[in-house]
């Protein structure tokens, strides 16, 4: 028979029952087959239904009544289906209701039929709640994500495959998708493709939609998700909100979800025979059929297409990019080891001496290192890759600080004491093949002018050259005999002058 709403029944039956018309007069006035008014009222007959009965009951309840619901056997023979099965197979790549429905008459040769066996999960599934309709206001949200199936790259050298990561980012109003390979998922990589997805566009969404994944989200929670610092630094420099879809919840970023389907039917499938050499190569592959996918009529909407939509609606409600470029960084925690530097990767870098032992915050870029401490930048220095140290010489305390200037620090300092120390540290320098050795000595006076003063080092040393000394020893017998400022004695063949001396002219 015809099935009616319940309120087209409702009519029927007061019609004929409350206003006594006749089967064909209730069918012309409500414009039905008198056969449908005749079955509508043996059924409600049936049902020991009158109109005040009628009249009192609601829709369901009424239809409830006169025709119930499918009468699913529990009979062992005709076990009911697991619903709750079905939709957790129904997730697994490939696998249809037809399938499961195979499957389920393996077990059970007399079980329900497809029809059957269908209606079993689509009732079950309308009753686990309904789906709110997301509405996407024009520049409010950009969402991102990476494609599960990825395009691959051909070492061009050995021809060994490599998979790629597929970006795919995707505005909420317009449908405008952009699209990028990159080879990993991490925080360079990320952040890079979100950089060039704002290029694309033309503009920041004031809120970006990611997924939880490592290099968004540092502690994952429905709630209150902690964005990775770098992460928050993209977000702050573009003045857009980062706001990560909960876990498990897709619909919270259909858009992307979509999108990225689409990027797979519409790109990836469309390079499946084309053999790409190198990532800037695909990349311009790809660039080419976004714009043709971007380009393609929507028929849900008229025919437009998401570039003309984007261009109408979206475009003059995205903010503008800002004018310094963003500069790609990583943070992570390190602590000021007892030399005063921090291990980074294969390298240390110095900090200041007053940090030792304190947690520092390090801010990596392409060719940069810094170091903050409590928020407050406190060193910074060029990025190496190699094994090995940077030493800041203003981090290290004074004691050290001359220590590594070394020689030059020495020179330096005796030309302050005077040139006749100058010239004993110079012969020590000279006189001592291994640096070490000449820096020792030297280091020697430099303690004996802290004991005895500069200028009975000065006098001492200058004693001491004219023995041809080439060591501090003798400048500190001298010093602790007190002989610095004894007469000195007389340079060979100088006449002596004295009573008892006749001199070599006696002789002639």
């Amino acid at each position: 028979m015809e099935r009616l709403t319940m309120s087209k029944v409702r009519e029927v039956l007061r019609v004929h029952w409350s206003l006594g018309r006749s089967v064909r007069e209730t069918a012309r006035a409500t414009s039905t087959s008198h056969g449908v008014v005749s079955k509508i009222a043996n059924r409600a007959k049936c049902a020991g239904l009158d109109w005040g009965a009628v009249d009192a009951l609601g829709d369901e309840a009424l239809e409830q009544r006169l025709y119930g619901g499918p009468k699913f056997s529990r009979s062992p023979e005709r076990p009911l289906p697991d619903p709750a099965w079905m939709h957790v197979e129904l997730r697994r790549p490939g696998v249809t209701l037809e399938l499961l429905h195979l499957e389920y008459l393996r077990e059970n040769p007399k079980g329900f039929r497809y029809t059957a066996f269908c209606e079993v999960y689509r009732r079950w599934l309308k009753g686990r709640g309904v789906t709110m309709r997301q509405r996407h206001v024009a520049g409010e949200k950009m969402f991102v994500d990476y494609s599960g199936k990825r395009p691959s790259v051909a070492d061009p050298t050995t021809g060994e495959i490599r998979a790629v990561e597929l970006f795919v980012a995707v505005l909420g109003a317009s449908n405008l998708t952009y699209a990028e390979v990159t080879w990993t998922q991490r925080i360079p990589d990320f952040l890079g493709a979100h950089v060039r997805a704002f290029e694309f566009f033309g503009g920041v969404s004031k809120i970006t939609v990611p997924d939880q994944l490592r290099s968004a989200v540092r502690v994952p929670c429905k709630y209150e998700p902690t964005i990775a610092r770098s992460y928050e630094d993209l977000g702050r420099h573009y003045g857009t909100a980062i706001v990560p879809a909960r876990p498990g919840k897709p619909r919270d970023k259909a858009k992307v979800e979509v999108a990225v389907q689409v990027a797979q039917r519409w790109v990836i499938a469309r390079l499946r025979n084309e053999i790409f050499f190198s990532l800037p190569e695909l990349n311009v592959r790809i660039r080419e059929l976004l714009e043709e996918l971007n380009e393609r009529p929507m028929k849900k909407l008229g025919g437009l297409s998401r570039r003309v939509l984007f261009e109408r609606i979206e475009k003059s409600a995205l903010s503008p990019l800002p004018a310094d470029p963003f500069v790609v960084s990583e943070w992570c925690r390190a602590k000021v080891n007892v030399d005063y530097h921090v291990s980074v990767g294969k390298h240390l870098y110095s900090a200041p001496f007053v940090y030792v032992h304190e947690d520092v915050e390090v801010r990596l870029t392409h060719s940069t290192v810094e170091l903050f401490h409590r928020g407050k930048r406190i060193a910074s220095h060029v990025r190496s890759a190699k094994y090995g140290f940077t030493t800041d010489v203003l981090h290290m305390p004074e004691s050290h600080r001359q220590h590594f200037a070394g020689g030059d620090a020495l020179l330096a300092w005796s030309s302050t004491v005077g040139p006749m120390t100058a010239a004993l540290v110079q012969r020590l320098f000279d006189a001592n093949p291994v640096r070490e050795q000449g820096w020792r000595s030297a280091k020697g006076l430099q303690r004996l002018a802290k004991k005895y003063g500069d200028l009975r080092l000065e006098a001492a040393c200058e004693q001491a050259v004219r023995f041809g000394a080439r060591s501090y020893k003798p400048v500190e017998r001298i010093l602790a005999l007190g002989r610095e400022s004894a007469e000195r004695e007389p340079q060979p063949g100088t006449p002596i002058a004295h009573e008892n001396v006749r001199g070599p002219d006696y002789f002639h």
